[in-house]
């Protein structure tokens, strides 16, 4: 049986009780290009082989980037690629065309010592906060696993410190060290989770669905926890969720993804509320909204049709089948992603994109 959840709180920034220095040190590494963002993907396909000799196309002509200590969501459907982004973020599948570049460098061409280098600066935190750990290890040797590769890092004598200020800089207690996965909560465990992927000193945590199988209440902690590491550490995050308040919550910019591609972009508020793209407003209008002043909810935006598959996806714009303003050229062309109003951040991919707020019936 698992206790409830306890958690040492975290100071908040501007606080009078003083902020604990990282635990393990940032990397070093070469001065980064004028202006270059810290990660970003440019025009990424990705592609794999199912049933016969049909392909399912997972990505497609993929950009995005990802400033220094920002919080980047990335939101969509189930199937849209959004997990397979991840793995292409996380050098875990090649794309077959377009670029990733990290600091301008191209991660997918180092080798040996180091791509081993490069490995630490971007790390994850998963959505099964049980699944994801080891029922066998202790907590302390969870998180000093990475050492065993990053030998380099964290000299073996100093590890049993380093974990006790990782584990207290997440909200755990130092004692909790020689505790299995199954004594801690469900929260407890992904606040382990968290320490696991601080262990490298990354510059980028790719969060998938980090909160999605925790109670409300738990929510609450672990992303104002993430809030305050950010603050702290200025690490950058990728926060992938189906939940549109969470985003709304943590991310400074949000990516809407359908069928592979990102379809809409830019500062968050702008999104949410001044949609361009009409997927993003049906998105948006599902979203439960607390202010309650007259004339402050839109009306739903209910879309007609099925999800089309990926194996065979439309011609021209892929939400063109379930769109309200499609016309022709929606079917010959798909749209470039570019800006499309006064705000030079806020892009969709759309031929007709949405001026105001709108509903249909």
């Amino acid at each position: 049986m698992t206790e409830p959840e306890k958690s040492r709180p975290v100071a908040e920034p501007g606080k009078s009780r003083p902020v604990t220095t990282p635990a393990v040190p940032a990397l070093s590494s070469a001065p980064a290009a004028a202006e270059a963002p810290l990660l970003e993907v440019a025009g990424v396909s990705k592609s794999f082989h199912v049933a016969g000799r049909r392909r399912l196309r997972a990505l497609d002509g993929v950009d995005l980037r990802l400033e220094r200590g920002e919080t980047l969501g990335l939101v969509g459907e189930s199937g849209c690629g959004k997990s397979t982004l991840a793995r292409v973020l996380l050098l875990l599948e090649r794309p077959d065309q377009g670029r990733v570049r990290f600091e301008g460098t191209d991660p997918f061409a180092l080798r040996g010592k180091e791509l081993l280098t490069w490995r630490r600066r971007v790390q994850m935190v998963f959505q099964d906060p049980f699944g994801s750990l080891n029922a066998r290890l202790r907590a302390e040797d969870i998180i000093a696993e990475p050492w065993r590769t990053h030998r380099d890092l964290v000299p073996v004598k100093e590890r049993g410190k380093r974990v006790a200020e990782l584990l207290e800089m997440v909200g755990l207690r130092a004692s909790d060290a020689r505790r299995y996965p199954q004594e801690f909560s469900g929260g407890q465990r992904q606040r382990l989770g968290i320490a696991r992927a601080l262990a490298l000193g990354p510059d980028v945590i790719v969060c998938d669905e980090p909160v999605s199988a925790l109670d409300l209440s738990v929510q609450a902690q672990v992303l104002n926890l993430l809030t305050d590491l950010q603050a702290r550490l200025g690490v950058s995050y990728v926060f992938i969720s189906h939940d549109l308040s969470v985003v709304r919550h943590v991310a400074d910019r949000v990516s809407v993804m359908y069928l592979g591609r990102i379809v809409e972009t830019g500062p968050t508020e702008q999104v949410f509320d001044r949609p361009r793209h009409p997927y993003t407003a049906a998105l948006m209008s599902a979203a439960p909204v607390l202010d309650v002043t007259p004339g402050a909810r839109r009306e739903r935006i209910l879309l007609k049709g099925e999800v089309p598959s990926p194996l065979d996806p439309p011609s021209g714009c892929r939400f063109r089948t379930r769109c309200w303003r499609a016309q022709d050229v929606c079917a010959q062309e798909p749209p470039p992603l570019e800006p499309s109003g006064e705000e030079p951040l806020h892009a969709a991919a759309c031929h007709f994109p949405l001026q105001e707020p709108v509903t249909v019936s």
